[in-house]
C-alpha cells in the first residue's frame, strides 16, 4: 500500500516531472517518497549547485536506498510526509519552492491525505509548485478542496503504468467557483 509502482519511473516519466516541477530554478526541493531513487537522481541531476533536496520516505529500505546517493545537496528523512513542516524546521530548511510526490494517494486513508496536502500547501513558498505524479487521479481530488484546480496535468504514456503528472502553483492556489 505504500508503493506507487512495482517498475521504477522511466526516465520520460523523470524527465517531464523535472521539467514540470522547473527543477532548475529552484533553491530548495522537497521529493516525498522518492522509492528507490532513480526520479530523486533526476532531480539532482537537474538541479542548481547551490541548490538542497530533501527527500522524505516512510519505507526503511527505501529510504537506505536513497541515503546511499552520494551528493551533498542531498538530505534523506525516514519519517512520514505529513511531518514536513517539523522535518523542514529540525532540518534548517526554508520554505520549498518546490515539492514533487510520488506518494501513492490512491491508497492513502483520506484523512491522511488531506494532511499531507494541507501540510504541503503550508509549506510551499508563494509561488512555489507541488507536483504529484500518479497513477490515478485521487490526488487532484484532495488537493482542489485545499489548492484549488490543478494548473496543468499531462498523461505520460512512456512510463509503466502511464502516469498523471499534476502541478499546482501556491499563486494559483483558489477553488472553483472563486474569482481569486
Amino acid at each position: 500500500m505504500q508503493i506507487a509502482s512495482v517498475v521504477p519511473s522511466s526516465r520520460f516519466l523523470e524527465r517531464r516531472i523535472v521539467k514540470t516541477a522547473k527543477v532548475a530554478e529552484a533553491k530548495t526541493i522537497v521529493e516525498l517518497g522518492p522509492g528507490t531513487g532513480g526520479t530523486t537522481r533526476a532531480i539532482l541531476a537537474a538541479m542548481k549547485p547551490d541548490a538542497k533536496l530533501l527527500t522524505v520516505e516512510i519505507n526503511p529500505l527505501f529510504h537506505q536506498l536513497v541515503s546511499q546517493i552520494n551528493d551533498d545537496r542531498l538530505m534523506t528523512h525516514l519519517g512520514n510526509a505529513a511531518e514536513l513542516k517539523d522535518i523542514l524546521e529540525k532540518r534548517g530548511l526554508p520554505a520549498p519552492d518546490v515539492v514533487i510526490s510520488g506518494i501513492p494517494f490512491s491508497t492513502l486513508d483520506h484523512k491522511l491525505g488531506t494532511k499531507i496536502i494541507e501540510v504541503i500547501s503550508s509549506v510551499l513558498v508563494y509561488g512555489g509548485r507541488f507536483v504529484a505524479y500518479q497513477a490515478r487521479n485521487r490526488v487532484a481530488d484532495l488537493c482542489e478542496p485545499v489548492m484549488g484546480c490543478c494548473n496543468d496535468k499531462k498523461l505520460e504514456l512512456l512510463n509503466i503504468p502511464p502516469m498523471r503528472v499534476y502541478c499546482w502553483s501556491k499563486n494559483g492556489f483558489k477553488k472553483r467557483g472563486t474569482t481569486q
